[in-house]
């Protein structure tokens, strides 16, 4: 058992350092060549922070564990509305002011088409190619139509392009290697546990994968830089959906497991209309809405176990 739990933890540790030096190399590398700020953070930005859970969802859809992919998907979601939200409205309440309002309707409808491609019970490359598509509308869209309000970000001391490009490549790697060791993981403590591989990636896949997010809010609201921290919670489940859901479709075309029908999926929906609530007519999350999701959060691990 302490193997399997090291195990897991390995891979969550591969996942995370494969992320961040992903990430920096991938952001080094856009700057250098003179990609501008907008693009940096939307797509280079966007894509590197998904990689983690991409690379976990892919591996177990390969493996033959489609509810630990998609799982992964959902869980992440509602770990970034709920548990990330709500944790770090604990810490730093979090001002709103109509932040976000267009991208939660994105983040909305993308929720409502995984849902009915759950219900339909299809699998197929064209599926998910489809909801790749739909990521590069929305990113095309988002280019032409950015934030009134968006401030770029500071630049810092970079690594020259060769160096970001080793870090590009080492992130990738280790990110494989973290993915390899979290999936394996996870399908023996599903087995060991007596739970479904869904509840697995729902709970332990889907919290280790939203790590690098939970850190990257924390980190911007408590800089009182609230629309970053909306913008990434609201941007990464657009790419979780959209990104990662049509990656693991377009790989390994197996159906959504028609198990999340019945809870999870009615829960990420309402969390989507919840965030969408939020983003247009809140004034700010507190600490006693962060309690409330949070509460929300735990209920629905609970569930997964019960």
């Amino acid at each position: 058992m302490l193997i399997l739990i090291a195990t897991i933890i390995g891979g969550l540790v591969g996942l995370f350092v494969g992320g961040e030096l992903l990430v920096r190399g991938a952001v080094a590398i856009a700057h250098r060549l003179g990609i501008s700020h907008l693009v940096t953070g939307l797509v280079i930005v966007g894509a590197a922070t998904s990689m983690p859970e991409m690379v976990a969802s892919v591996q177990a859809a390969l493996a033959g564990s489609p509810g630990i992919a998609w799982g992964n998907v959902v869980g992440s979601n509602l770990a970034n509305t709920l548990l990330i939200l709500g944790a770090t409205a604990l810490v730093s309440p979090i001002l709103l002011h109509g932040v976000g309002k267009r991208d939660a309707v994105v983040a909305l409808i993308a929720t409502l088409a995984l849902w009915a491609l759950a219900f339909s019970q299809l699998g197929s490359p064209w599926l998910g190619a489809a909801l790749l598509a739909a990521l590069v509308v929305y990113i095309v869209w988002r280019v032409n139509h950015p934030p009134e309000d968006r401030e770029d970000e500071e630049e810092g001391k970079e690594p020259g392009l060769a160096l970001a490009g080793l870090l590009f490549v080492a992130g990738v790697t280790i990110l494989i290697f973290g993915g390899d060791l979290l999936v394996g993981g996870a399908i023996e403590l599903a087995t060991l546990a007596g739970v479904s591989e869904t509840a697995i990636g729902l709970t332990v896949v889907a919290v280790g994968t939203s790590l690098p997010e939970l850190a990257a809010t924390l980190a911007a609201a408590l800089k009182g830089r609230s629309d970053m921290a909306v913008g990434n919670v609201v941007g990464s489940n657009i790419y979780n959906l959209l990104l990662i859901g049509g990656a693991t479709m377009t790989i390994a075309p197996i159906p959504i497991p028609a198990d999340l029908l019945d809870i999870e999926l009615p829960i990420l929906a309402a969390s989507a209309v919840l965030m969408l609530l939020f983003c247009r007519y809140a004034h700010s999350i507190g600490r006693g809405l962060g309690v409330v999701l949070l509460a929300a959060f735990a209920g629905t691990v609970a569930i997964q176990f019960v």
